[in-house]
């Protein structure tokens, strides 16, 4: 069942097809960023690190490998083929949703640690199932678009993450 923010009456709208569940992820997920913010200024915690050069370093790396990734991603799969086109190739040869994983995998990360916070550090880390269950709608409307050929990629390509089997070299 895809949700009405992913399908009109019986026809997929190309908002959908292009931004798939991106919107109403990043709305939760600044809302749980919020919660966080206000939950770090109630919970008097330790900074993870006193070391300001490391944790600027931390987050300008993770900024560089997410804009690295989205430019992969987008040059992989443009927007005008989102949906009607299954790119199997390029960052989508690793991962099912490159741009969701250099925000959730990479960039996140970096700036949890470098808001010095184990809040955010937890914010980050419960980002990851929450955005497993939300992009479960897209990957749906992946299906009715792609059937079979959809099935098979997620069989052999994570969701955010690269699947081990990608590591070993088969003859």
């Amino acid at each position: 069942m895809v949700p009405e923010t992913l399908k009109m009456g019986t026809k997929t709208t190309k908002f959908a097809k292009i931004f798939g569940s991106g919107p109403v992820g990043l709305l939760i997920s600044l809302v749980l960023f919020f919660i966080a913010n206000w939950l770090n200024k109630q919970i008097n915690l330790p900074p993870i690190s006193n070391n300001q050069f490391l944790l600027n370093s931390v987050f300008i790396v993770s900024i560089l490998i997410s804009l690295v990734i989205i430019v992969w991603s987008v040059k992989s799969l443009p927007a005008a083929d989102r949906g009607n086109k299954l790119c199997t190739t390029g960052a989508f040869k690793y991962v099912r949703h490159p741009l969701y994983a250099a925000f959730l995998s990479i960039f996140n990360f970096g700036l949890a640690v470098y808001l010095n916070s184990y809040i955010f550090i937890l914010w980050a880390v419960l980002l990851h199932p929450i955005w497993h269950y939300i992009v479960r709608y897209e990957e749906r409307l992946m299906i009715d678009i792609f059937k079979e050929e959809y099935v098979e990629y997620q069989e052999k390509t994570g969701r955010f993450l690269p699947k081990l089997a990608w590591w070993i070299v088969t003859p």
